[in-house]
């Protein structure tokens, strides 16, 4: 386990986590607003787990974890660090899958992380990009504390709204 939040433990993907990373990755919001990456079977997303997913580990010392209830334990999301050609510094990545959002598990996991990144990995700035169509990652994105910097055309992303913090310990907020 990375870290534990009061809802939420954080976990390394591993073989095996095939069926929620297709569930995941099939959902109408990841095809929209992040992109179909082609994950059509169960084979597809245990190749997608140990190539880029695992390989992020080894390569930066981080990447995504797991988000999963601590009770019932069941995976409900994707939230870490992910480092970009295109940015000087790493930005923070989180999905959901659809009947978990909306309740305040993403931003729990990603303030948490923040944290971390800043105590455990030496970070000291961090960015966050979105679709500029995507309002509800962008309020997260605010409501952690980052500001919105410029649009960012990227040729297989498309546009993006580009998002930095240097303050990684995020305000407080004690809604769910």
């Amino acid at each position: 386990m990375i870290l534990e939040t009061d809802r939420l433990a954080l976990l390394r993907i591993q073989p095996g986590d095939g069926t929620f990373v297709h569930r995941l990755m099939n959902s109408p919001g990841w095809i929209q607003h992040i992109g179909d990456r082609g994950i059509r079977t169960l084979e597809d997303a245990e190749t997608h787990i140990r190539d880029p997913l695992l390989r992020y580990y080894t390569d930066h010392g981080y990447g995504l974890y797991k988000m999963v209830l601590k009770s019932p334990q069941v995976p409900i999301g994707l939230c870490g660090f992910l480092k970009r050609d295109f940015l000087p510094s790493p930005d923070i990545g989180f999905a959901v899958l659809p009947a978990y959002e909306g309740k305040g598990y993403t931003y729990e996991a990603a303030r948490a992380l923040m944290v971390w990144g800043a105590t455990h990995l030496g970070f000291d700035e961090l960015y966050g990009i979105t679709s500029p169509h995507n309002e509800t990652s962008q309020h997260l994105l605010a409501k952690l504390g980052m500001d919105y910097l410029h649009d960012y055309e990227n040729a297989s992303m498309g546009t993006l709204a580009v998002f930095l913090t240097k303050s990684l310990i995020p305000p407080t907020d004690t809604r769910p």
